[in-house]
């Protein structure tokens, strides 16, 4: 897949997951803004009930007072005597009937008889002495007349009451004529028939607006838009109007709790962006890996293709009799197909140390081994090779403890991978120099290779362990490589249970690699 392509499909992924996030952040908003404003109105509405039964209570107070003041005189005047009443209208197993109007005012009395429990006939039942008929009339005449006078007299009280809550109630101070504790029973039992039984802080504000009374202490001071107030007697003149105020310190939690699919939503959003960026940059990294493969596959056939063929043209010519008979010559070719052999070999050695990149772990031969030995040994075989280009090796062996547990050929293409690279990118027209170092750090053994080459770029130290990395050079290949050699080195050195890392030389010229591994008794 072309690197634009992917490059696409992750636009398309971007805006699909962008506005999938836009949507629900709206969506969310909307509902937390619906919640919001369903809270508000409750509570306004329980405020407004509130207030209601405030006034009520302040109505019931006044006419209570007025009735006892004028408890001394009965309710209505000329009343009659009850007992007489009642003797009126309960005689001869008869009783009133009384008819009212639509509007309440009576309209006549009848005579109902009162049947006893047990049955007689109709024809049985004596009629009513006409005596009886007449007081029973007269009582009747009597009750509507108490009934009249009872009305007036009540309505005057009324009004009477009415005026008084009107000319003298908003002349009173606040806490007079609201008992605060009641005041928070009222609140709480409105705001639980209203479904929110939530902790609440309310307080009342007097005409001048002085705060007389608080439910509690608030423990930072609340914006004017998280308050709701309501005026207490709406009746009042404005200029005598009381208030009360009410804050929900845990408002925005009951808000949040009443949308339970906010938490596994945001979840779920965070689960599908890391996925997404993990996804791209699988991609990415798949197809670079991939296009490092393709060139090791490129280089390495057109590497094979040179002794190959070198070898093939040699066997040729020594099947040419002229040239057997030729000593010098024979020897010339039968030292040209060793030295392809081998530089064959070397490549097949390449292939071999990338198949171990394919398993979990490389399978190790591990005895016990004195580094010091080991480091003098491949210094010793490579010192032919640097001075073949001028050069010289030196060996500092500081390390008393040497003693390691390690496959011995892996460690030895492990230092002999080092050192080749120190040759192969030396400084042209500078004497090569080689330092290699051991010494001991808190239970571990240190080996260092240190040269005087062309180096490597400090943002390329931590890169050239990379499979298939090399140093960009621009056009300019006079090197040969897979970039699999420092890649082998750190596998093996990790499967050691052991550090390499790169460095800057010394005076800042060269490169330095620095390995660490476990001592053996350890």
């Amino acid at each position: 897949m072309k690197k634009s392509m992917i490059w696409l499909l992750a636009g398309v992924m971007a805006f699909a997951f962008s506005g999938l996030l836009f949507l629900q952040a709206k969506y969310i908003s909307t509902i937390f803004s619906t919640s919001s404003e369903k809270f508000n109105e409750t509570v306004k509405a329980s405020l407004r009930q509130v207030a209601k039964t405030l006034e009520l209570d302040e109505t019931r107070k006044y006419l209570e007072e007025d009735i006892k003041r004028n408890q001394l005189g009965y309710m209505y005047q000329n009343a009659p005597d009850p007992k007489k009443v009642g003797q009126s209208i309960r005689q001869e197993n008869h009783q009133l009937r009384v008819i009212r109007q639509a509007d309440g005012s009576y309209l006549h009395i009848e005579l109902q008889e009162q049947f006893s429990t047990t049955e007689e006939p109709l024809s049985t039942l004596k009629a009513p002495p006409k005596d009886t008929k007449k007081d029973l009339v007269n009582a009747s005449e009597e009750i509507q007349k108490t009934l009249m006078q009872r009305y007036s007299y009540q309505g005057g009280l009324v009004d009477e009451v009415i005026y008084s809550i009107v000319q003298t109630a908003n002349l009173k101070p606040i806490n007079e004529r609201v008992d605060f504790k009641k005041l928070n029973n009222y609140l709480k039992a409105e705001l639980i028939n209203n479904g929110l039984n939530l902790p609440f802080v309310f307080s009342v504000i007097n005409k001048d607006g002085v705060s007389v009374y608080q439910s509690d202490t608030l423990l930072k001071k609340p914006n004017a838009s998280e308050m709701f107030t309501q005026v207490l007697f709406p009746g009042d003149l404005p200029s005598k109007q009381n208030y009360i105020r009410v804050y929900f310190p845990t408002k925005s939690d009951y808000i949040r709790g009443t949308i339970t699919f906010i938490v596994p939503s945001v979840a779920f959003s965070l689960i599908l962006l890391i996925t997404f960026i993990f996804t791209l940059f699988i991609i990415f990294r798949q197809k670079k890996l991939s296009e490092m493969k393709n060139d090791f596959i490129n280089n390495m056939t057109h590497e094979l293709k040179t002794p190959v063929s070198t070898i093939s043209l040699a066997a040729q010519m020594m099947k040419d009799t002229d040239i057997t008979k030729s000593p010098e010559v024979f020897k010339h070719i039968s030292t040209v197909i060793n030295d392809e052999t081998k530089r064959l070999g070397f490549l097949v050695e390449k292939v071999l140390q990338m198949s171990l990149f394919e398993k979990q772990k490389a399978a190790f031969k591990l005895k016990e081994l004195d580094a010091n030995d080991l480091v003098a040994s491949v210094a010793n075989t490579f010192t032919l090779k640097v001075e073949k280009y001028g050069g010289t090796i030196d060996v500092d062996l500081e390390a008393e403890d040497s003693r390691i547990y390690v496959d011995e050929m892996h460690i030895t293409n492990v230092l002999f991978n080092l050192l080749d690279n120190a040759v192969k990118y030396r400084q042209p027209d500078v004497p090569l120099n080689l330092m290699v170092r051991t010494r001991n750090e808190t239970g571990k053994l240190v080996i260092s290779v240190e040269d005087n080459g062309i180096g490597i770029k400090k943002e390329y130290l931590k890169k050239v362990f990379d499979r298939f990395f090399r140093v960009p050079t621009g056009n300019v290949h006079d090197v040969k490589g897979f970039g699999l050699g420092l890649a082998y080195v750190r596998k093996i050195v990790e499967d050691h249970f052991g550090s390499i890392r790169a460095e800057v030389g010394d005076n800042n010229v060269g490169t330095k690699f620095i390995i660490t591994l476990p001592l053996i008794k350890n």
